[in-house]
């Protein structure tokens, strides 16, 4: 290490003074104008991570849905998952380091991690459209320089996009070519492959709406329109060219608002859907022919694609195990309609995508989505081995053909990370093949009516939780005022959780009707107000 060029580096991107940071679920997020020195001291650690690992590992600037005055920053693991949580200490830590210890922290992180300094580093980079990214990832590169790391800056991607680059460099290609041209080749060759035997079945053109929230996912989704069939028609809206990202628009402002964003105009059972700014997660929506507006969030597409997946597994004939994976959050009528209806075992985990990716990796085909509309199918190497060896050697033509339908499934599904231009594809290609309208799939349950509330508390962590955050352990008293109130109405649960983020507990709750909902997620509030330490005024209803 160039203890020198290190110091003189640093000394361009000074921490400011009393700043102190938490790398979360996802990584860094702040105000763009504090984040220089963490941009910088993310290039050190991936080549850090990227000698320990001996891979390439990526960076991704962004901060995903929050504001166009944020950003953020997330390191991405060899084969395209997140970073090991080990290391996300290690990334606070050397986040928060004074200028002067940055040094002693750099040797510190070495030894702990049994970090061989004389290997090679390799990183790759890629950036959102935030008016800071640029600059931003140019501080990244300053830190991977520094330490001598060869690295590869991908530009503007979205942030699955970082994740395939990141898989494909690191399995020698097996997962695709790691280049954009790749990406948009291996996904709209599966994607057409699908969807063929709908179109040769005199399926008219296919048209979808799509709100880009200002961001990459417009940029990206009009270089891959080429490679798209002719007869699928996509509409982009919100693209980044008139307004600022995520503003009145993108996925979350949807699913939280529960109406169409802004700039798009909606006619009765036209089918559209909403990215978010660095187009990981998706949702649907329509108007029916009353003008009023339907949401299809990610537990819906969960559904749809089990539905899918199970009548093909059934096929095939392979004793392929199946689940799907939610957090508490998931609308009850989908665990009902999953457990009751399609008999796919559900598993409940703790909020964060990285608790739903672990627990699907422990079956054949793992199909995980958080209601926001973030999530992907994990294939185990040994379905996918079995699936590719029947679509090429099974003799009953029936088998055969299901098993290609699912080998093109595996090739079109982004399996290292929730990816909205993926998944849209996977929701169309099922949508056309079981020659399904919106309101059909909307119809498979119906959500039952809930509520999110936020209270203000004095210090989040007097609330601990178990049983995958659907019951409170402290303080004293908390679940058992729940469990009483829960009795009170008809098909009715509650559950409260501490924010990662900030000083407030999230209520959650859904009955048989609205004002049920509402009158619970109120009540439950209260009782976390009076137990759990309320700041301010008491909630009102």
């Amino acid at each position: 290490m160039d203890c020198e060029a290190l110091k003189k580096y640093a000394a361009l991107h000074p921490k400011p003074a009393g700043l102190t940071l938490q790398y979360g679920t996802a990584g860094f997020r702040t105000k763009a104008e504090q984040l220089d020195h963490v941009m910088f001291r993310m290039g050190l650690l991936a080549v850090l991570r990227s000698k320990a690992v001996v891979s390439t590992i990526g960076i991704m600037v962004t901060a995903s849905h929050n504001p166009e005055e944020d950003n953020g920053v997330k390191l991405v693991d060899p084969l395209g998952e997140m970073l090991h949580p080990s290391w996300e200490e290690y990334a606070t830590q050397l986040a928060n380091a004074e200028d002067q210890e940055l040094q002693k922290v750099i040797t510190e992180i070495c030894q702990k991690a049994a970090v061989n300094q004389h290997k090679d580093a390799s990183v790759v980079i890629g950036r959102d459209t935030r008016p800071s990214s640029e600059k931003l990832s140019q501080s990244v590169i300053d830190g991977i320089s520094v330490l001598g790391g060869q690295y590869h800056d991908y530009g503007l991607v979205t942030t699955p996009q970082l994740h395939y680059m990141v898989c494909c460099r690191n399995t020698q290609g097996q997962y695709g070519k790691a280049t954009l041209e790749g990406y948009y080749e291996k996904l709209s060759k599966a994607f057409t492959e699908l969807i063929k035997q709908s179109l040769s079945s005199g399926g008219s053109q296919r048209h979808l709406k799509i709100d880009c929230a200002n961001g990459i996912g417009a940029l990206k989704l009009s270089e891959m329109e080429p490679y798209f069939p002719k007869e699928v028609l996509i509409h982009l809206y919100n693209d980044g060219t008139k307004e600022k990202l995520n503003h009145l628009c993108g996925a979350d402002f949807v699913k939280v608002h529960q109406k169409p964003p802004r700039g798009l105009d909606m006619k009765p059972n036209e089918r559209c859907c909403s990215f978010d700014g660095d187009a990981d997660r998706i949702v649907y929506y329509y108007k029916d022919a009353t003008g009023d507006f339907h949401l299809i969030d990610g537990d819906k597409i969960a559904t749809l694609i089990s539905v899918f997946l199970k009548e093909l597994l059934a096929k095939v004939g392979q004793t392929l195990k199946m689940a799907v994976v939610q957090t508490a959050y998931a609308n009850g009528s989908s665990t009902r309609y999953l457990e009751e209806t399609l008999k796919v075992p559900v598993h409940c985990v703790k909020t964060g995508v990285k608790h739903l990716h672990h627990k699907a990796q422990e079956f054949d085909v793992g199909v995980y989505f958080e209601a926001n509309g973030h999530g992907t199918v994990l294939f185990s190497k040994a379905a996918e081995t079995k699936i590719r060896q029947l679509a090429k050697e099974e003799k009953d033509d029936e088998k055969r053909e299901a098993a290609k339908v699912l080998e093109n499934m595996i090739d079109l599904i982004n399996q290292t990370v929730g990816d909205a231009v993926s998944d849209m594809l996977v929701i169309e290609a099922i949508l056309a093949l079981k020659g399904l309208t919106v309101q059909q799939w909307d119809a498979i349950y119906t959500d039952l009516p809930n509520r999110l509330l936020k209270v203000q508390v004095a210090d989040r962590r007097v609330i601990d939780t178990a049983d995958a955050e659907r019951r409170a352990v402290t303080p004293p008293g908390l679940q058992e005022k729940i469990d009483a109130l829960v009795k009170k109405y008809k098909l009715s649960r509650a559950f409260v959780r501490p924010s990662g983020t900030e000083d407030v507990v999230r209520v959650y709750a859904e009955a048989d009707a609205q004002e049920n909902a509402d009158a619970l997620a109120h009540e439950v509030s209260l009782a976390v107000y009076h137990l759990a330490g309320g700041k301010g005024a008491p909630p009102q209803p």
